[in-house]
């Protein structure tokens, strides 16, 4: 992946919440806490597709409501591989690479607007 990614779009999520950046970093915080990238290598691991489907929408959702880019973007990748039944054998790796990235990030956006 390039350097140039974007993990979080800090100005796009608080305007989603009127520019309120305290706010916007106490819903950081709870996503923090949100089982759906747990729950979607569960169900992988488990040979769930459908369940892991349905936590993948999930973690997209999220993600777009706070405007967490690349997370975005790889789990609208998965989703799509799943609902096609073309899942690239790397994909959840990518997604919780890209997961983890995203949680350093976010770290950063807490402590500035906490």
């Amino acid at each position: 992946m390039a350097d140039d990614v974007v993990y979080i779009n800090t100005d796009e999520g608080s305007k989603r919440v009127m520019n309120n950046t305290k706010l916007y970093a106490k819903l950081l915080v709870k996503f923090k806490d949100d089982p759906s990238m747990t729950q979607v290598e569960t169900a992988f691991a488990e040979g769930d597709t459908e369940s892991a489907r349905g936590s993948v929408h999930t973690l997209k959702g999220l993600a777009a409501n706070l405007s967490l880019i690349e997370l975005f973007n790889q789990s609208l990748e998965l989703e799509t591989q799943i609902k096609t039944n073309s899942i690239n054998p790397d994909q959840l790796d990518i997604l919780k690479d890209v997961y983890d990235k995203t949680i350093e990030e976010m770290e950063k956006v807490i402590a500035q607007y906490a």
